[in-house]
């Protein structure tokens, strides 16, 4: 079975090597990963939905691919809904909001009062990236506003905001918690619904004084439109079954990844809801790639 990864390796291509060696195992099939990267994950899916819906091709994709590219790019070569059928919404991963030490404010509360008083500013990994849009959906609940400064990926976004040059941040829990307990940033909030299990002392933005709010992330698994219902449901049901396994536990622990256990139809929904909510906050900020 040919799986196609559209990011180089890196988190997602670990996740979906991790979770198929063991779908493997218990399915004497084996699983044949490329990276097919570009395009924000475009160029990936386009190539599994124009492939055979034989059940020989699957996707292991994030979440945005699927739920925010419909609204950030003008025109793509694949329907996101149409031309896929869902498998698994395996799991499901936040973001920190974290600033400077030097930024006086050691709680949301505290940043949203400081943003109220003075200028400031945020670094993302890019327009449209999940730091971008994780920022853009607290700044509208807090009905502030900070100054955008993109950068090509989080690597750098992160280290300018350590050295100060940046106020703050969104970042993906796991890439931060570093810099957090070395001292070099300081955690306000978790976006998701729930703490992470990482660095369990900071709250999430709902607890934080913004009830409901959420900026959860998650990777998707799909497959071409027509790909039979047998194999959907197989692969699900192992892919949960992957989830159980100790060792996969841990391992997603110490990535923050948090496992959903929803079945085919439930992903879909689950796909289709978060659509519906980047659409909203893309369209409110008048966030473009451009």
């Amino acid at each position: 079975m040919r799986v196609v990864v559209p990011t180089v390796p890196g988190p997602l291509d670990a996740f979906a090597r991790a979770v198929l060696e063991k779908v493997s195992d218990k399915l004497k099939q084996p699983f044949v990963v490329e990276n097919r990267p570009g395009a924000g994950g475009n160029v990936g899916a386009d190539a599994v939905a124009k492939a055979a819906a034989d059940g020989h091709t699957i996707l292991f994709a994030i979440d945005t691919t699927f739920t925010v590219n419909p609204s950030l790019y003008k025109s793509m070569s694949f329907d996101p809904v149409k031309d896929f059928v869902t498998i698994s919404v395996p799991v499901t991963y936040s973001q920190l909001l974290a600033v400077n030490p030097g930024i006086k404010a050691n709680s949301v509360a505290e940043l949203v009062s400081l943003a109220r008083q003075r200028k400031m500013s945020y670094a993302t990994g890019g327009n449209g990236s999940p730091s971008h849009l994780a920022m853009a959906a607290f700044l509208s609940a807090a009905g502030i506003d900070m100054t955008h400064i993109p950068y090509k990926g989080t690597g750098q976004s992160v280290i300018d905001v350590a050295g100060g040059q940046v106020d703050s941040i969104f970042a993906v829990v796991s890439g931060v918690v570093p810099q957090v307990r070395g001292g070099k940033l300081k955690a306000l909030g978790v976006s998701g619904t729930q703490r992470s299990a990482l660095i369990a002392d900071a709250p999430t933005i709902a607890e934080s004084g913004y009830p409901g709010f959420n900026a959860s992330f998650a990777y998707a698994v799909m497959a071409p439109a027509g790909t039979p219902d047998e194999v959907v449901r197989t692969l699900n049901r192992e892919i949960l079954a992957a989830m159980a396994q100790p060792d996969l536990v841990e391992k997603n622990r110490n990535w923050d990844y948090v496992a959903t256990g929803l079945n085919p139809q439930q992903s879909a929904e689950w796909l289709a809801d978060t659509r519906r909510k980047w659409a909203e906050v893309i369209r409110r900020n008048n966030i473009t790639i451009d």
